[in-house]
């Protein structure tokens, strides 16, 4: 018991940190344009805003959504109580909440491979940018051929596969904003206060990817709430003090991705009954954290020979 909690945790930190580390990069850029008073108060409150409220409130609220019969009085008493009747109908939806996150996060893969500027680990993946149109293709049969498999199966299950869908295209759209915005708080005029709240909302956005990838580690909302908690709490120290370091790691979004595509695709096949043991989400994040560092390290390595 207290092995498989230690474990779900570790990896849970470790998925919120690798996931969140875009998140770091674009704070770190407006928070430069900072005076230092202002860098602390975003610190302090920023970690009390992002590990108490957005990752708090959060998995509550997918819960929630997931079991719709359920009031979010009785949602609290799943999380902190044993009542069985509520745990066995919690249980129940649970391929309904793995389905739509499981969409998510794979589309949240599939973008990034085929739509975004990256530092290219493999050659396959300069080919799939170059044709990175086919995306919105593949996406679609993709989402199509999941929801005709579903109804077979569930016809809210194939619902929950299409908001899942939504979430995604939502949530891109206001990521993409932000990399507008943020050349704007970089350059701009705005007050500290404006960038502060700006990050807020920013940060509030890229937290549903590490929230909604925890339920692939489990459906224990204060197992999710400690790990993610955890994991922000080191992305903000590293905003501010170690975002050098992490720059230096050529390769870690490229980890940060194929771990989300991974678990993204394990829970879907979760929804349809597949079954798979506690440590396999932790250790499919820790197998490619651990391949992508390697790889950014000798990379590093070729750079001081060549320089």
């Amino acid at each position: 018991m207290i092995f498989s909690f230690v474990v779900v945790v570790i990896g849970l930190c470790l998925f919120e940190i690798i996931s969140s580390v875009d998140n770091a990069v674009i704070n770190a850029g407006v928070l430069k344009t900072m005076p230092e008073k202002y860098r602390k108060i975003f610190l302090f409150w920023g970690i009390i805003f992002a590990v108490f409220v957005v990752r708090g409130i959060l998995p509550f609220l997918i819960v929630w959504i997931a079991n719709p019969a359920l009031s979010i009085v009785e949602v609290f008493g799943f999380v902190f109580s044993n009542n069985p009747e509520i745990n066995e109908y919690v249980e129940r939806s649970k391929p309904f909440l793995l389905l739509g996150g499981g969409i998510y996060l794979l589309f949240v893969f599939l973008g990034w491979l085929f739509l975004e500027e990256k530092k290219y680990a493999f050659l396959a993946e300069r080919f799939i940018h170059r044709n990175g149109f086919w995306f919105y293709a593949i996406a679609s049969i993709l989402l199509t051929l999941i929801v005709y498999f579903s109804l077979k199966v569930n016809s809210f299950l194939a619902l929950s596969a299409t908001i899942g869908a939504s979430a995604f295209f939502i949530t891109d759209g206001f990521k993409k904003n932000a990399e507008e915005k943020e050349k704007e708080l970089e350059h701009g005029h705005m007050s500290a206060w404006s960038k502060i709240m700006y990050l807020e909302i920013l940060d509030a956005s890229f937290s549903i990817d590490g929230v909604i990838g925890a339920f692939a580690f489990t459906i224990s909302v204060p197992l999710i709430i400690l790990g993610n908690g955890l994991g922000a709490i080191v992305v903000r120290q590293l905003t501010v003090k170690g975002i050098n370091l992490i720059a230096k790691f050529a390769y870690l979004k490229n980890g940060a991705m194929y771990s989300i595509g991974a678990l993204g695709a394990v829970m879907i096949l979760e929804s349809f009954g597949r079954e798979y043991p506690f440590w396999l989400a932790p250790l499919v994040t820790v197998f490619f954290l651990g391949v992508f560092l390697a790889m950014s390290v000798q990379e590093n390595k070729k750079k001081k020979i060549n320089s």
